[in-house]
């Protein structure tokens, strides 16, 4: 049975993995599902990528968390590619923290790069806006881009109470440069796990996938249908899948 550690994307925290955490421990996993520094409702968003690294790493730490599957979706892979900088430094090995890193619908970004730079000019024109017309620099999701690109498998009811659950993303992780370059000599096995009915990047040579899966190397390509928030709309589904990714 395997560790998983679920890292959350935007305007998410750990709360999104509860119904993947109940499946994954109904099948004698255990999964952790830490929220991100900057985070969740009511806290201070006024948070770097550094500091949403730190987190995490503080979590898996603290927790004194080993030979673990590290999953992050979406923004949240940016944030395990530092975070696996990060706890292969100073161990025996660095397979003694994360035995395999799992992108799902993630950023790969290269070395470099933001994640802004990684997005569709309209789409960094509209965070731009509404991270200037916010009071603490951070972005609200439109309801509209959430039914349409994000949750595009799910009635309408579950595009609500789902939506329900988010918070204002705070902007400066997505406009900071990362150095990547202790993450691409990393030798940790890599999977991408994609949802083919992902929206939320275009379709085609801009999507997740090749786009991002490719700049990873050698990895492990584990394929499902859905959408960009499937664990709201079929965790189930997800679960099976994720074990599959993590696998040894």
């Amino acid at each position: 049975m395997s560790t998983f550690v679920l890292v959350h994307g935007s305007w998410h925290d750990g709360s999104a993995w509860n119904a993947v955490i109940q499946h994954l421990e109904a099948k004698g996993h255990q999964a952790f599902a830490p929220t991100i520094a900057g985070h969740g409702k009511g806290v201070n968003k006024n948070v770097n990528h550094a500091q949403c690294v730190q987190s995490i790493v503080d979590y898996i730490v603290d927790k004194d968390l080993t030979d673990i599957v590290l999953l992050g979706h979406s923004f949240g892979g940016s944030i395990i590619a530092k975070v696996a900088e990060a706890i292969s430094d100073g161990f025996a090995g660095q397979r003694q923290r994360i035995r395999r890193l799992i992108f799902f619908n993630a950023f790969v970004l290269n070395d470099g790069e933001s994640l802004r730079d990684n997005i569709p000019p309209d789409t960094q024109a509209l965070f731009d806006k509404l991270a200037r017309e916010s009071d603490d620099n951070t972005i609200t999701m439109p309801f509209e881009i959430w039914r349409e690109a994000f949750l595009n498998d799910a009635d309408l009811d579950l595009a609500k109470s789902s939506y329900a659950q988010l918070s204002p993303e705070p902007y400066q992780p997505f406009i900071d440069k990362l150095d990547l370059k202790q993450f691409y000599s990393l030798p940790i096995p890599k999977s991408y796990l994609y949802c083919t009915e992902d929206n939320v990047l275009p379709q085609g040579e801009e999507g997740w996938h090749p786009r991002m899966s490719s700049r990873l190397g050698l990895f492990r390509l584990v394929q499902m249908p859905g959408s960009h928030e499937v664990m709201f709309s079929n965790p189930i589904g997800l679960v099976e899948k994720i074990i599959v990714a993590g696998r040894d």
